[in-house]
């Protein structure tokens, strides 16, 4: 049984990553500074909810790597450690947190039992995750793009990669918790998930 259990953690892990890298090519909406609006700060916080912190951190982690080596898994179909080291930069490396606070939330939550508590629990992990998503990578566009951090850099950095984003990230964050949870009950009832 263990070794289906490793088998079966495995294959999530790797089909969670192969969603991630197909999730990544849709076209993300152009926004004025030049970092545009993706699904990806979707889609990964739901394999840290539906894999587990672990797992979900696991399957981003390998999406990174897959880019890194040169796959075309980022946006628009790249990849290379030159996407990694460009002005957005930032927020790729901060996806595996995403997943790994999303993940915490969700299993701090059902350890609690309570359902008011579960949510209070799910949505903190999403929003801690999504907020070190964008200090990395407002930092990160600060230091590439911007040349140096400083409080001019991280205010420019603020309009152009935080204050476009706060109403798409929101909605994102309120899906991504009731897919989440959706998601992993329907894979529970089905025998699939444990």
């Amino acid at each position: 049984m263990k070794k289906n259990s490793k088998t079966q953690r495995i294959c999530y892990i790797a089909i969670f990553t192969a969603i991630i890298c197909v999730v990544s090519q849709l076209p993300g909406i152009p926004l004025p500074g030049g970092v545009p609006m993706t699904l990806q700060t979707l889609i990964i916080p739901l394999a840290g909810i539906i894999l587990g912190w672990f797992d979900g951190f696991v399957a981003t982690l390998l999406y990174l790597i897959l880019g890194a080596v040169g796959l075309p898994v980022f946006s628009g179909f790249s990849g290379g450690f030159g996407v990694i080291m460009g002005a957005t930069g930032g927020f790729i490396i901060s996806f595996p947190l995403m997943a790994l606070f999303a993940g915490l939330g969700d299993r701090l939550g059902e350890k609690a039992g309570k359902k008011v508590i579960y949510y209070v629990s799910l949505y903190a992990g999403l929003v801690i995750g999504a907020a070190l998503n964008y200090v990395v990578g407002t930092l990160w566009f600060a230091r590439v793009y911007l040349g140096a951090i400083n409080a001019e850099n991280m205010s420019a950095g603020f309009a152009a990669c935080v204050l476009p984003f706060i109403p798409t990230a929101i909605i994102k964050i309120i899906l991504a918790g009731i897919l989440g949870v959706t998601i992993k009950r329907a894979l529970r009832k089905a025998g699939l998930l444990k």
